[in-house]
Order: C-alpha cells, then structure tokens, then sequence
C-alpha cells in the first residue's frame, strides 16, 4: 500500500474508533516518525486473520504501534539507552525495537503472536539493524503467556497487548525469572488498562504521562 493511502486509511481508522483531534495529532507523528525512521510501521490490524486460523484471540487487543512522540517520550525517562536487554511484549511491526535502538538500546528483543506482523518486524528491524550493526535484535513467534522471560531482560515495554487474564500469566512469567535472577525491572506500560495487575505483583508506578485521551501511559519498577 503506497504511504498516503495507508496514512489515510489508518487517520479514518482512528477517527472512526476514538476521534478526529487525536487522528490528526497521530497521523502527523507517524509521518515524521517513519520518515526519520526510515520504517513501515503505520496501520492496524484487528487479528482477524489468527482468528479464521483458529487462534484464540479472545484475551488480545487489536495491533496499534504506539505514537511516536508519546514512545520517545517514555524511552527518554526510562533512560533506555542504559538498559541491559530491553523487550517488548507485543511488538508488533517492530516500531518500538527501532526507536529503542536509536535511542541508545543494544540488546533487544521482541515477541509477537501474529506471523504477518511478525514477518513485518523482521524487515522493518533489519533496516535498523543495518543503519545500528552493533546492536542485536532478536525476534520471535510466540504467545507472550507461554514466553519464558530472559535472565538478563531488565525493562519490558507493552502497549495494552492483552487482558487482566493473559497479563496476569505474562507477570507470573516475569516474576520467574525475576526469582531466578533477582535485578531490578522497569516496565513501559502505554495505555495502562490493566495496571491493577502490576500493581498486584508488587510494582510501583513511578512515573505518568498523558498527552491526549488514549495516549498516556506509566513507568513501573519493582
């Protein structure tokens, strides 16, 4: 799809589903952000495809990349260029592993359920890989329930990816590896709906930001 018309196919997506002042403040960041990222990124996808195959899709939330002024922003305050092996849980078409390694990220990893957007991460995340050589990104096809958390992972990024009953099994996860390996975690929750789950686990919200309605999220750390 050539860019305007996925521009314009996405800002309808998004006036239709939350509204026309928050349409227009994303569509401007998407094009300057792709532009100065050098990636395809733009769109939506409500998972139909992984339903007609007979994945359950009930507890996933359909795939939007986050903007990308409210990500800069909070990869800013996490200081992401200090982390060990920074991830992201739902990646995507692999927006965020792209602006976290120009940010200063060399460890990355990314997990996402959909194969085709998976694929898309692969491509997009291998232009960055080039125009980065020195950072390593890992991708992989997995339900995020079933992903065993790495030894070394010390902040996680997830845009609303799923439900309280999937986010739950995804903390356990973390918790995990967290007794195996005991560090300090930060977690990049955007559009916080289930923050009651983190907080359960014992994580403290150390920072909030809200630019517009839908776009806020919150930095945790345990």
């Amino acid at each position: 799809m050539q860019p305007f018309f996925q521009y314009l196919k996405y800002f309808f997506y998004i006036a239709r589903n939350w509204s026309i002042s928050i349409a227009i403040h994303i569509i401007r960041n998407e094009i300057k952000g792709e532009k100065k990222y050098g990636i395809n990124t733009t769109g939506a996808d409500e998972l139909k495809s992984l339903a007609k195959m007979g994945i359950d899709i009930t507890h996933a939330t359909i795939y939007m990349p986050v903007s990308y002024d409210v990500i800069e922003h909070f990869f800013d305050k996490a200081h992401i260029q200090q982390c060990q092996h920074f991830l992201d849980i739902g990646c995507g078409k692999g927006r965020a592993l792209c602006v976290a390694a120009a940010m200063g990220a060399t460890k990355l990893s990314g997990i996402e359920l959909s194969k085709a957007l998976f694929m898309e991460a692969k491509a997009n995340t291998a232009i960055t890989q080039q125009q980065y050589p020195n950072t390593q990104i890992n991708l992989y096809h997995n339900d995020a329930f079933y992903f065993e958390i790495a030894a070394d992972v010390d902040c996680i990024l997830m845009f609303n990816p799923f439900d309280e009953v999937i986010m739950s099994g995804v903390m356990e996860n973390i918790d995990i590896s967290l007794a195996n390996n005991p560090r300090k975690m930060t977690i990049i929750y955007i559009n916080p709906l289930e923050k009651q789950v983190l907080q359960s686990f014992g994580y403290k919200q150390v920072y909030y930001y809200k630019e517009k309605i839908y776009l806020e999220g919150a930095i945790f750390e345990k």
